[in-house]
């Protein structure tokens, strides 16, 4: 009797598994969708370009992100990993609905060079940070269309409750998302590139 009970809990715990990571799954696939689509628009709607003799204008420090209103959502920009073949759409302002979407400004600015984005560990979106080195580009470009470029200098592995560490130190850019188990973070850190 004990050895069907405990057979019939296995069975019960290897489906509640399998419904887990199909849910998981699902959602992963819904939110690159959602990516592509809003990138899409972006792309559709992007700036034109200059002049080839019109001179480039900074972007001001002190002004707040520029930003543009796509499919009803705020993006401050494009995110761009050549390395890991990720191009993604960065909405202005984080928010559990707007991760489920696309990467999200947590904090800070690309023309303060204190820029933070967070994304979920989608295979899409940020699931694959884990495996940029020292030296990859990055590179992001505001709504405005001004571009900045970034080489991958330190990643570190914060836990979850650190929040006063994710905006220390002198980083330019910083990219986290959550670990495979959601317990830490995993942070990749860059610098300014030319």
């Amino acid at each position: 009797m004990i050895d069907k009970l405990l057979g019939a809990g296995g069975l019960l715990l290897i489906a509640a598994a399998l419904l887990l990571s199909g849910g998981q799954l699902l959602e992963s696939r819904q939110a690159a969708a959602a990516s592509a689509q809003i990138l899409q628009q972006m792309e559709l709607s992007a700036p034109a370009e200059r002049a080839p003799d019109s001179a480039a204008v900074a972007p001001d420090p002190a002004q707040e992100m520029p930003t543009e209103k796509v499919d009803g959502q705020n993006c401050i920009g494009v995110l761009e990993i050549p390395s890991l073949s990720l191009s993604l759409p960065v909405l202005s302002t984080w928010s559990d609905a707007g991760l489920r979407l696309a990467p999200c400004r947590y904090q800070g600015s690309a023309s303060r060079g204190d820029l933070i984005i967070a994304a979920h560990n989608y295979r899409r979106h940020f699931g694959t940070l884990h495996r940029l080195c020292a030296g990859d580009a990055v590179f992001f470009t505001d709504a405005a269309g001004n571009r900045f470029a970034y080489a991958v200098s330190y990643t570190e592995q914060l836990a979850g409750t650190a929040v006063a560490e994710m905006a220390a130190g002198d980083w330019d850019l910083t990219l986290f998302t959550c670990t495979a188990g959601g317990k830490d973070r995993l942070a990749i850190r860059c610098k300014a590139s030319c």
